[in-house]
């Protein structure tokens, strides 16, 4: 049986995914970023001595979002990494 060659737009798309990927991973640490300077800056005023449970819950909820960012990031870059192997083709970098 004859092995299937990927063309330029297999390529293209393979390395768009990749760059999607990166991108989304960026996405989730300025989350982590914002939730976290928020939250230190709720608890840091007194001014907003009223809502420092979610100064409290923005600081926990921040390296929570830091860490689903890191595994979609790697579990995206393992299937990608697998398309990359089924067809022999040399990852870009």
């Amino acid at each position: 049986m004859e092995e299937l060659k990927p063309n330029k737009s297999d390529l293209l798309a393979l390395a768009r995914s990749k760059l999607a990927s990166e991108r989304t991973f960026l996405a989730y640490f300025r989350i982590a970023v914002v939730f976290f300077s928020s939250g230190f800056a709720i608890l840091k005023l007194g001014a907003l001595r009223d809502i420092t449970s979610i100064g409290y819950f923005l600081l926990v909820l921040a390296p929570l979002m830091m860490q689903i960012g890191i595994f979609h990031y790697y579990y995206t870059r393992r299937q990608l990494q697998k398309v990359y192997d089924n067809n022999q083709i040399k990852e870009f970098d």
